[in-house]
């Protein structure tokens, strides 16, 4: 079975993935997703904001490094320099399509600006996992596939009574499901931006030739 990550990455990866969990940070996400390098200007137009606080925004998803700047001329542009936003529009983009038999947000190459209470809802679900206990439940459920609360503990190295009061917060989510086998209970994590926020940030991870780059 594949490690999971060092515990001080996990720690990082929380951290952006928290910044992530805001209506209007995935809103800007969203946005430069879909067209590419933007100024504030065009970003604040779009979405209907106070450019302040847009600004503010902003500033907090490049200390998260989840967008990076560059200068034309005057102008500042900002764009995503992660594999979480992109990754992530893909999933709740498919998902929003099964969701509404709407195929054109089933395609691979979608790139679309999806309702404002729908994006709303995801990042509200996103917080609900944004917690390091909880991830790393949900990392080692990626790695491993359906466990007992004893496997998950040993694995993680957390108390039993911790994981699993995590795992009944995560199941009634809907982040896990679980099933009973003798006197054991066995969980597996479900499909959705849970599992992919996972994916994305372990690739990530295994990307980098110096690790201290996360």
């Amino acid at each position: 079975m594949e490690k999971q990550l060092p515990l001080e990455i996990m720690k990082k990866a929380v951290k952006g993935i928290g910044y992530i969990s805001h209506p209007l940070r995935l809103r800007i996400l969203e946005y430069i997703d879909v067209n590419g390098a933007s100024s504030v200007s065009s970003i604040t137009k779009s979405i209907g904001e106070e450019q302040v606080i847009v600004s503010q925004s902003l500033k907090k998803l490049r200390d998260a490094n989840l967008v990076k700047t560059k200068r034309r001329g005057v102008f500042i542009y900002y764009e995503i320099c992660e594999e979480y936003p992109a990754s992530i529009f893909e999933c709740i983009r498919k998902l929003f399509g099964y969701m509404t038999d709407n195929f054109f947000y089933m395609k691979d190459d979608c790139k679309a600006i999806l309702p404002r209470d729908y994006t709303t809802m995801v990042a509200n679900r996103i917080k609900l996992f944004a917690n390091f206990e909880k991830m790393r439940i949900l990392e080692y459920l990626t790695l491993k596939g359906e466990s007992n609360v004893s496997d998950i503990v040993n694995g993680i190295g957390s108390e039993q009574l911790k994981v699993s009061q995590y795992l009944k917060r995560l199941k009634d989510d809907g982040f896990v499901t679980s099933r009973r086998n003798g006197r054991f209970i066995y969980y597996t994590i479900t499909r959705g931006v849970h599992k992919t926020a996972i994916q994305c940030i372990r690739k990530r991870y295994e990307s980098l030739k110096n690790k201290k780059d996360f």
